[in-house]
């Protein structure tokens, strides 16, 4: 982060420093695991329980531990507004007849012979539509786990597929929660971050689409029971007026991500845009439109997974995603302040050499966060924080760092089966821990790729003098470190 931890008398060590995180582990596994509950609230106890560690041990009062907090969550406010613009979208482009559409002429590419790669295209046109892998993978998913094993495809195969497409979707779209709170973290902003990743996300997709092309060749001859996803698009063709132009909306909303439109004001376009095909082409008035934008759509469809699926949207849904951001936040923030954070980051960083060898310690802490905190969300906060002054230091662009993060934490966290995300797969998807594991290409790929491209020196973004600007001018500088420097270091 950028404000220097507090100066105290004590000065934190290794050992002080990794008894909050213990804490952290232990929480979370009772909340999560044990009873089953929303991990907020064992977040915000362990950050009051990292507030005393440092009040009592470290001698910091608690006023610098506030403005600890209230200072992380300033970095990541940007990423709440823009979430809460993201449920006003998702609200209007459902009801406006867009992600229905997009849905239902994707299910069309299925056939028998490349099941299995038009399953990893359906899901990744899918959560890129909303946003999110968990509805991807509970709704469509389902569906497709059914058609799989009913022409002879393994369950866990067909996972497998369904988690790379909807993790994909989930990383590189501009609606989703994880992919906001990445370069909010970095350093970065939604979009530069996007395009980033763009490097190694193609790459890692090109590969697990070959693969899962080659292992559908497998199954090519068996007959595909298309039954559920006819009922899917005859429940979808009742409900909305679907036309291909209505595509020409995300092709919009694409377009300012591409003129480089600032993230809030070009998401909201889109939305509007959304309202307006409600009103167009779904012959709604501007009642329901508000309706949509504030409290999202509700499908009545009488088809459950439809209803599942398109039931969602509007600011308010956003509140739980915002709140458990906030939560980890404050953890961040008493673990920076503190210097605990630090510390720990010093000691992992004593054996990084390189560029490569820093990408594989945030993988490493990413990957380690997932396992032993159970939450994806922390997967972000924590490295982005603790990384995020080292990029810089380097001469690196703070993206290179949101695209690690992307790439390591949050795609790893579907295949840890007690983690929040991991444990919501096998539910959905009906699952035995650790069998679909193999088969999530995507997900597996995905760091190998970015730690090789952080060894071999691919695309790896360096800070220019503009860009300092325009860090400075969003107060997230290190205090102590010059441009000169950061423009000198190799």
């Amino acid at each position: 982060m950028s404000e220097n931890p507090v100066q105290s008398k004590h000065k934190a060590s290794l050992g002080i420093s990794l008894i909050p995180i213990l804490f952290l582990v232990v929480a979370l596994g009772l909340g999560i695991l044990v009873y089953e509950k929303d991990p907020h609230i064992p977040l915000f106890t362990s950050a009051l329980f990292a507030a005393l560690i440092a009040n009592r041990f470290l001698h910091i009062d608690w006023a610098e531990i506030e403005k600890g907090m209230i200072e992380t969550i300033g970095m990541g406010m940007q990423a709440c507004l823009i979430l809460m613009v993201i449920g006003m979208v998702i609200g209007t482009w459902i009801l406006g007849g867009i992600v229905p559409a997009m849905i239902y002429y994707g299910l069309k590419i299925l056939s028998p012979s490349i099941f299995l790669v038009a399953s990893v295209i359906m899901c990744s046109i899918v959560a890129l539509a909303t946003g999110s892998s968990w509805t991807t993978a509970g709704t469509v998913g389902i569906a497709l786990i059914g058609i799989g094993t009913s022409i002879g495809i393994p369950k866990e195969v067909c996972a497998g597929a369904i988690i790379s497409g909807a993790y994909f979707g989930d990383k590189m779209s501009p609606l989703s929660d994880t992919t906001n709170l990445a370069p909010a973290m970095a350093g970065s902003t939604l979009f530069e971050h996007i395009s980033h990743m763009v490097y190694t996300t193609v790459v890692s997709y090109g590969l697990t689409l070959v693969i899962f092309l080659v292992l559908g060749f497998r199954y090519a001859g068996s007959q595909l029971d298309l039954t559920q996803i006819q009922e899917m698009n005859a429940a979808m063709e009742a409900a909305f007026n679907l036309n291909p132009l209505l595509l020409l909306i995300p092709v919009i909303t694409i377009g300012l991500v591409i003129m480089k439109v600032p993230a809030i004001p070009g998401l909201f376009i889109g939305g509007v845009l959304g309202g307006i095909a409600a009103v167009a082409a779904q012959g709604q008035d501007l009642g329901a439109v508000l309706e949509a934008l504030h409290y999202g759509y509700v499908s009545e469809t009488g088809f459950e997974f439809v209803d599942e699926l398109l039931t969602r949207g509007g600011m308010d849904s956003m509140f739980w995603t915002i709140s458990l951001i906030l939560c980890a936040l404050c953890f961040g923030g008493v673990m920076n302040r503190s210097g605990m954070l630090k510390a720990i980051a010093d000691s992992v960083l004593g054996f990084v050499r390189g560029t490569g060898s820093l990408a594989l310690a945030v993988a490493l802490t990413c990957v380690g966060i997932n396992v032993l905190a159970s939450d994806q969300y922390l997967s972000l906060v924590i490295p982005g924080t603790m990384y995020k002054d080292e990029y810089m230091r380097r001469g690196l662009d703070p993206c290179n760092l949101s695209r690690t993060l992307e790439d390591t934490g949050t795609v790893t966290s579907a295949l840890v089966p007690w983690n929040t995300c991991g444990a919501t797969m096998i539910t959905f998807l009906t699952l035995d821990p650790w069998t679909y594991v193999p088969y999530s290409f995507f997900n597996l790929l995905s760091p190998i790729v970015n730690i090789l491209y952080g060894f071999f020196g691919i695309t790896q973004k360096r800070l220019t003098p503009e860009k300092i600007a325009e860090i400075q001018e969003r107060g997230a500088w290190p205090e102590d470190l010059t441009p000169e420097e950061a423009l000198n270091a190799h």
